[in-house]
């Protein structure tokens, strides 16, 4: 066995889907190419399994007993999250129902909450004062979304001799509008019914086509784009007006950067926790660091 945390022993098999998870969440990032980082991923792999080890170990020995009502309880609210019980043992990868092995599992989730209860205990009450403090000194987490309006001139491919046509006539198109002409209303001769629109209104990052937005929200107010394709056809667009991010009213986030205080004081207390028991824990690793390039 790779890893020993207080006698307790890890197949290396956890390890390394451990491992692979935390590669995974790195790649899709696009912070790592190849394997590189191998060894600084394992070592967290290994960190994070053992603070679950621990953690369950603690959680074990602070709330021995949990009631089966509070077990039932909370398998219930999983399987109605999950969408039913089918969905639910497909998603934590049980192909055969087995209850004792799950109830088991969610009665150590209650243990480590109602441990975590006593960790965090007393929790703050943040005053009025307080979480006006904290707003004020973190202004910059707390901004409205960059918003833009933008009209566009589109052509579909449907019914088109060729793509280069298209292209070509759009090309036209920005070429005249780069030369003055007014882009209302060559998008009005250009529109293909009257259903097609032209402004498209305000909207955020994440509302429309990433293509599309991917354009308009590296351009300046009255630029021209060039030409570009979506799942829709060719467009040029121009962003007609853009609201930047501002501050958002304090009224109406107060309850959020309360919470925010009260998660931070959290997490602060479980890292010094876990800190606690990794330091009066005995933890074995018997993997050579050689092997991290096998995996």
């Amino acid at each position: 066995m790779a890893l020993i945390i207080n006698g307790e022993e890890l197949d290396d098999e956890v390890i390394d889907a451990e491992f692979r998870q935390v590669k995974g969440h790195f790649e899709r990032l696009l912070q790592v190419s190849c394997c590189e980082r191998d060894p600084e991923f394992r070592a967290t792999a290994k960190d994070n399994l053992a603070t679950r080890v621990l953690l369950n170990q603690a959680a074990k020995t602070r709330v021995p007993n949990v009631s089966e009502e509070a077990i039932t309880e909370r398998l219930k609210g999983l399987i109605e999250q999950a969408g039913g019980e089918e969905q639910f043992y497909m998603n934590i990868g049980m192909p055969v129902k087995n209850e004792e092995i799950v109830r088991e599992n969610v009665a150590n989730g209650v243990r480590l909450d109602e441990m975590l209860k006593q960790v965090y205990a007393p929790e703050p009450e943040p005053s009025d004062e307080e979480i006006r403090a904290y707003y004020d000194a973190h202004i910059g987490q707390y901004q409205s979304q960059e918003e833009i309006r933008c009209s566009h001139i589109t052509k579909s491919l449907q019914g088109a001799n060729s793509r280069e046509e298209v292209y070509a006539t759009l090309r036209t198109i920005r070429r005249q509008l780069l030369d003055g002409a007014d882009f209302a209303t060559l998008a009005e001769e250009h529109r293909s019914d009257e259903q097609q629109q032209i402004d498209l209104g305000w909207f955020k990052r994440g509302e429309f086509m990433e293509e599309f937005e991917t354009i308009a929200f590296s351009m300046n107010k009255d630029e021209i784009s060039p030409v570009f394709m979506t799942q829709l056809g060719f467009h040029v667009c121009t962003v007609t007006d853009r609201r930047p991010p501002a501050p958002l009213p304090f009224d109406d986030i107060k309850d959020a950067v309360r919470q925010r205080i009260i998660d931070e004081y959290r997490d602060a207390k479980f890292n010094e926790f876990t800190e606690e028991l990794k330091a009066a824990a005995t933890i074995e690793d018997n993997e050579p660091e050689e092997e991290y390039s096998s995996h």
